[in-house]
């Protein structure tokens, strides 16, 4: 793909040095110990595409990466010295959500319920950093390099939600076309199969397929969220098109949204059955 400039991270600030060294020691301590990328990439939990990126100096190791890889590769701490200076650049570099973004980002970080119906692309609080670049570099117009490294990371940053205490509950609906495009390649794309399934096994959340087969579908008009803000006893609905964002409160209007998706939800696989069949497509790839 084409980029607008080249692919170095964090140039502004004067840390792609830090990252291009980095990306070096990365890459010796994994030859001297016989070690090929892809077994690294099993070692850390992370895409073959994304080891070969850092030790290129594409992309920017994140502290959780550096923790696995100082373990797989023996690094007597080298690695993990440096996880303060890369959180510091992580933060200098970091481009926040979008500014129509940022009212809901805020309301879903503190939301006790959230849930969402999901018609052409995944949610990104399901979205893997692989998934979310192949997303952010296929944005028309291209953003640059360090825009889309911080977006990745304030993505991720975002589903520590599941986690949070007290934990939201959480519902999705995806329509099945959304499981079977491989954004990223193949390996990307099983990857996110894989994420799909561990975010699905959660206590608390609950994941449905929409199968393409069902010939009766109550909502034909795109994405939408619906969430319970802490404090309130409402539901409030959130829909985007095209960058434009749209808070709905209004109970007539967030009424009609509660309706489609409790329809989806009865229309769609169980839980249990969407996993079954995120497994199986996981198993075709």
């Amino acid at each position: 793909m084409h980029e607008d400039r080249p692919e170095r991270p964090v140039e502004a600030d004067g840390t792609a040095h830090l990252f291009a060294a980095l990306g070096k020691q990365i890459k010796v301590l994994r030859e001297a110990r016989g070690m090929g990328q892809r077994e690294l990439a099993t070692a850390t939990h992370v895409s073959l595409d994304l080891v070969s990126a850092i030790e290129r100096n594409v992309r920017i190791p994140q502290p959780r990466f550096l923790e696995l890889a100082e373990v797989a590769l023996d690094a007597r701490g080298v690695l993990t010295a440096v996880i303060p200076d890369v959180k510091k650049a992580l933060s200098r570099a970091r481009t926040r959500h979008p500014e129509w973004y940022r009212g809901h980002a805020k309301l879903e970080s503190e939301a006790v319920e959230l849930h969402h119906y999901c018609s052409s692309a995944l949610h990104g609080l399901l979205q893997t950093a692989e998934h979310a670049e192949a997303v952010f570099r296929a944005h028309r117009p291209l953003l640059d390099a360090q825009t889309i490294e911080g977006r990745i990371a304030d993505r991720i940053d975002r589903q520590k939600v599941f986690t949070r205490e007290p934990a939201p509950v959480v519902s999705y609906v995806l329509e099945e076309a959304v499981l079977d495009r491989p954004l990223g390649g193949q390996e990307v794309h099983r990857s996110q199969l894989r994420r799909l399934l561990a975010v699905g096994t959660m206590r608390n959340v609950e994941l449905q397929v929409m199968p393409t087969s069902v010939d009766e579908h109550p909502n034909l008009q795109g994405s939408f969220n619906l969430l319970v803000p802490k404090g309130h006893h409402h539901q409030v609905g959130y829909t985007e098109a095209q960058e434009h964002p749209r808070l709905i409160s209004n109970p007539a209007e967030v009424r009609v949204l509660c309706e489609r998706y409790g329809i989806m939800r009865a229309v769609a696989l169980t839980p249990r059955n969407s996993l079954e069949l995120i497994e199986k497509k996981l198993e075709r790839r």
